[in-house]
């Protein structure tokens, strides 16, 4: 048996992205906690099998693949573990840059049916 702990972060705790290296705070509207870096969409792989659970010993970083759109409207980022390959989705939070949101390319979603695009198109 190893004497490491896993230490347990605070879901609301500030940090460092490691992708882009800006200072992230807690969510301030439209989720209980920060799953990814409102800048550039990168994440880490922290979270187990329950979104907030910070309880994955992968650790590796999380690459924005695609967004898609729920049917009530709500965009949701897909996420994939440069480690283990794991795909997460994740809802979008209030201070993501909408842009960079947009600029990832649409994906099905599993298990739903995804809304039309509300994607720009480029100008003609």
């Amino acid at each position: 048996m190893s004497n490491c702990r896993h230490v347990r972060r605070q879901q609301s705790d500030d940090f460092r992205c490691k992708r882009c290296k800006m200072m992230v705070g807690p969510v301030v509207y439209g989720g209980h906690n920060r799953n990814h870096c409102p800048f550039c969409l990168w994440s880490r792989h922290v979270d187990g099998r329950v979104p907030g659970d910070r309880a994955s010993t992968c650790g590796s970083m999380m690459m924005p693949i695609g967004v898609f759109v729920r049917p009530k409207g709500e965009h949701t980022i897909v996420h994939r573990c440069l480690g283990c390959e794991f795909e997460r989705h994740n809802r979008i939070a209030a201070d993501d840059f909408f842009d960079r949101v947009l600029a990832l390319p649409p994906v099905a979603a599993r298990g739903l049916v995804p809304a039309a695009s509300t994607r720009r198109e480029p100008a003609a």
